[in-house]
């Protein structure tokens, strides 16, 4: 004869087999990173097997673990913000520093970005060195599709009077590599 705590063991165990996939792929969609979707998917069922007894309870189970998710996917990229920001701050403290040869345009153009505030640098190398989508770009900042339009935009505006209307547009992508 099952206990309460066996019966609840048992109806976690059934949610999980049901839902674990399409938490994750939920968490590689919100993240855009495959390696990080299980690891979330994987705590967010952590987090609910601690709640269950709440969950369980809860008019709909699935959509309670999909905010789970949702939450620790955007704690994640808020996570990885904060950590590209300590980066960003490293790397303009350093000299700048070429291997080989080095074009000026270039050297104009990492310039012109370093005077950038790091949300509109982040959104003009996003969008324009990597090719991201206003989307993907979104995501991976944590803010809004308007917000990374209105940001590239004001950073393009902003390095078109540094760099001259032609010269930005350009070099903006095509001298990231140097």
């Amino acid at each position: 004869m099952g206990t309460s705590a066996d019966d609840a063991a048992t109806e976690f165990h059934d949610f999980f087999e049901r839902h674990y996939a399409e938490l994750a792929r939920l968490a590689h969609l919100l993240t855009g990173e495959a390696d990080a979707a299980d690891d979330i998917a994987a705590d967010a069922l952590l987090a609910l097997w601690h709640r269950w007894d709440r969950v369980r309870a809860a008019e709909h189970p699935a959509a309670y673990a999909r905010g789970v998710v949702a939450n620790l996917a955007r704690s994640r990229i808020r996570s990885a913000v904060r950590e590209r920001r300590r980066i960003a701050l490293f790397w303009s403290q350093l000299s700048p520093h070429t291997d080989g040869p080095d074009v000026p345009s270039v050297v104009d153009v990492q310039g012109a970005l370093r005077t950038l505030p790091f949300r509109k640098r982040a959104c003009v190398v996003l969008r324009h060195a990597f090719d991201l989508s206003e989307r993907d770009t979104a995501l991976a900042l944590g803010i809004s599709v308007g917000t990374v339009k209105s940001q590239t935009s004001k950073a393009m505006a902003q390095l078109e009077r540094l760099l001259g209307n032609r010269a930005a547009t350009h070099l903006v992508g095509k001298t990231w590599t140097s």
